[in-house]
């Protein structure tokens, strides 16, 4: 099986994928030696304090997809956020506050969004609920 965030994304909610990137994030103590030698004691039980635990290769690779796959759920969710807080009455600068943007920056994510995930109809509904493109 390749590990990527296409094969990924479709076998994991957004939920599930970030509980399993969160523990395998946990799960590795962030060493950077290469494939060191340690001379220790198999029967100490110092042997076990000094063991720290590193992700393998599959799992390695695993993390770096879902981190993608979560980042691109989460995107993906700005559209029924933006959608809801426009039906509700917000205006584009608390939108773009919320987001940590420029009004005119988030109206465009919001359009690129829309073309991208809606159909003709949806998209249509959703573009005239966003208004005219906030001025710079």
């Amino acid at each position: 099986m390749s590990i990527t965030p296409e094969v990924l994304e479709a076998e994991f909610s957004l939920t599930t994928a970030a509980t399993r990137l969160d523990f395998l994030s946990r799960r590795d103590n962030g060493d950077t030696a290469l494939n060191t030698v340690q001379d220790t004691d198999p029967d100490s039980w110092a042997a076990l304090r000094d063991t720290g635990t590193q992700l393998d290769v599959d799992e390695s690779l695993e993390l770096l997809a879902l981190g993608e796959v979560v980042a691109r759920k989460a995107h993906d969710s700005q559209l029924v956020g933006i959608r809801a807080a426009l039906r509700g009455g917000a205006d584009w600068e608390q939108i773009a506050a919320a987001l940590g943007v420029a009004p005119q920056q988030a109206w465009d994510s919001f359009n690129e969004s829309v073309a991208r995930q809606l159909d003709a109809d949806a998209a249509a509904s959703a573009r005239e609920l966003a208004g005219s493109r906030p001025g710079g």
